[in-house]
């Protein structure tokens, strides 16, 4: 499939500097990690979220896992796992499990766990499960700009 198309000209509209890896298939953030010999602490995993609000996409480092009464203790919306079935819609040029955590390209919001802000660069999936993209943390923090900040993974 590629990079997702939907994300590739919101990164070229903003003048992104980015490498595109390619990487043996993977499904979970932890062996893409392992398959792309990248560290799991530097790749941002997406996690879809919702409630009677609407969608939230968790961002958070792949070698964590969202503890989600922290993060409704610091954005107060109780949130819950979306379903497959209903991010298939939403996030057309995807492939499900491997959705990049820029919110704004499919108009979701976003929360940030503050961890990933303090990598050098970061990784996340281009919208297949083959593919990883690559940036600085300049550019990361850029693409993160709107996103609501927090603090609300632990360890895997």
């Amino acid at each position: 499939m590629g990079m997702a198309m939907t994300l590739k000209h919101y990164l070229d509209s903003l003048d992104v500097e980015y490498e595109l890896i390619d990487h043996p298939y993977a499904s979970t953030s932890m062996d893409v990690a392992r398959e792309a010999h990248v560290p799991p602490e530097k790749i941002a995993k997406c996690v879809m979220l919702e409630d009677e609000g609407g969608y939230v996409m968790a961002v958070c480092p792949a070698s964590s896992r969202i503890k989600l009464g922290n993060l409704y203790r610091q954005i107060n919306r109780r949130l819950e796992f979306a379903s497959e079935q209903e991010l298939a819609d939403l996030l057309g040029d995807c492939v499900l499990g491997a959705v990049p955590p820029i919110g704004e390209v499919y108009d979701i919001e976003v929360v940030i766990d503050e961890k990933l802000l303090s990598e050098s660069d970061v990784y996340f999936e281009a919208g297949d499960h083959e593919e990883l993209i690559h940036v600085a943390a300049d550019a990361f923090d850029c693409l993160m700009q709107n996103a609501e900040r927090a603090s609300f993974t632990r360890p895997a």
